[in-house]
């Protein structure tokens, strides 16, 4: 019938429905960046303590890294159910499902990073006088830094993805109206849903991206002569060093 609404026809491309369900839309979309922004902060609180960890030798590197790698593999049903005794049905749950989904990235980006740092930019911050601590955190994760955030991005978009699962809790951002949708053939409210999940991943990952550029400029060009700077500042961190003890 000419003139028949798109949501009475079921159509895949609906504004109605978009204009209708706005405030449905928008408190889901809201609940989805908020669940997946926590997760990500709670992955990286955790995982750069256990990079470091895992830094210390293979006695400690194996455990550490197929522990993470061994909660991946988990089925997100089953790890639900086997934190559903501690938080219950509540947004805690799914967040610390999908915080400990992100481990087995972003632990391995962040050990990637700190073991990537030249031993002679360590040894010349020795050199200086730097203790364990203040080179970890003037020298080694500041270095670190290209591969961490690398790590941030890949976790985010992942988490972004994986949020929806969290609809069989009730907690699942715009994968609250993407199962019911799917259930009932719901065609318009399964394409926005879809849709916004894919756009936020992208603003996720390009807005990482602009952090990252903005936190290393030294990787935003790869120019020549670049690795002979680096040398050549090590050497002068070092002769500094020498100058001041004579």
């Amino acid at each position: 019938m000419a003139g028949q609404s798109c949501l009475v026809a079921n159509d895949w491309i609906c504004w109605e429905y978009v204009t209708s369900r706005s405030q449905e839309l928008t408190d889901a979309t809201l609940e989805h960046v908020w669940i997946t922004g926590v997760s990500v902060l709670i992955g990286i609180a955790v995982s750069v303590p256990l990079a470091l960890l895992a830094r210390r030798g293979r006695r400690w590197a194996a455990p550490v890294l197929g522990i993470t790698t061994l909660l991946y593999t988990v089925p997100s049903l089953a790890m639900f159910s086997l934190l559903l005794p501690v938080f219950g049905l509540s947004a805690s749950l799914v967040v610390t499902g999908l915080a400990l989904y992100s481990l087995t990235i972003l632990v391995r980006n962040v050990l990637a990073g700190l073991e990537a740092v030249p031993e002679e930019v360590r040894e010349a911050a020795r050199g200086m006088g730097y203790g364990t601590n203040r080179l970890l955190w003037q020298v080694e994760l500041p270095l670190a830094l290209p591969a961490l955030l690398a790590g941030v991005r890949i976790a985010t978009v992942s988490t972004v993805a994986l949020t929806t699962v969290g609809s069989i809790v009730g907690k699942g951002g715009l994968g609250n109206l993407i199962a019911p949708a799917v259930n009932s053939s719901f065609k318009a409210q399964v394409l926005t849903a879809s849709v916004l999940c894919v756009l936020l991943a992208l603003v996720a990952d390009l807005l990482l991206l602009a952090v990252q550029r903005l936190l290393t400029p030294w990787t935003r060009a790869n120019r020549p002569g670049a690795g002979r700077r680096a040398a050549r500042a090590a050497r002068e961190l070092r002769t500094a060093r020498v100058t001041e003890g004579a």
